[in-house]
């Protein structure tokens, strides 16, 4: 059985992957719904990774404000409780399913900067051994 700093790592890894491939995304001429997909899908696993450090149960959601509301009472201080996750939550299916769902370059560069900032917030809040090593 994994230990839950492993679970953890292991999260964060995977996050990282949907986050480098969102940061190329935004830098191209697109497509930027993809980007915005695949940084809903970084801000989750980063959410679950600190869940599974602190050995909570990881809900079945792409549902951001739940994760992060679960994951509030784990770390200190304001910054983390005040992002405001929802827009990118919508971004877990209207990427996908939304014929109407066109995001622009500037959108796609503004979800990329919040999931940096959620995933900052989340490795400062966890042991150095746990972070992800490059």
């Amino acid at each position: 059985m994994k230990r839950n700093s492993d679970l953890a790592r292991g999260w964060l890894k995977k996050g990282d992957s949907d986050l480098a491939d969102a940061r190329r995304t935004s830098a191209s001429d697109g497509p930027y719904d993809t980007a915005c997909f695949h940084v809903q899908q970084a801000a989750e696993k980063y959410l679950k990774g600190l869940l599974a450090y602190h050995g909570q149960p990881i809900p079945h959601t792409h549902d951001l404000e739940e994760l992060q509301s679960l994951c509030v009472p784990l770390v200190s201080g304001t910054g983390f409780r005040g992002l405001e996750l929802e827009e990118l939550s919508d971004y877990a299916v209207s990427a996908r399913y939304d014929f109407e769902f066109w995001p622009d370059v500037a959108a796609a560069k503004e979800a990329v900067r919040l999931a940096e900032t959620l995933r900052a917030h989340v490795v400062s809040a966890l042991p150095e051994s746990v972070r992800p090593r490059s």
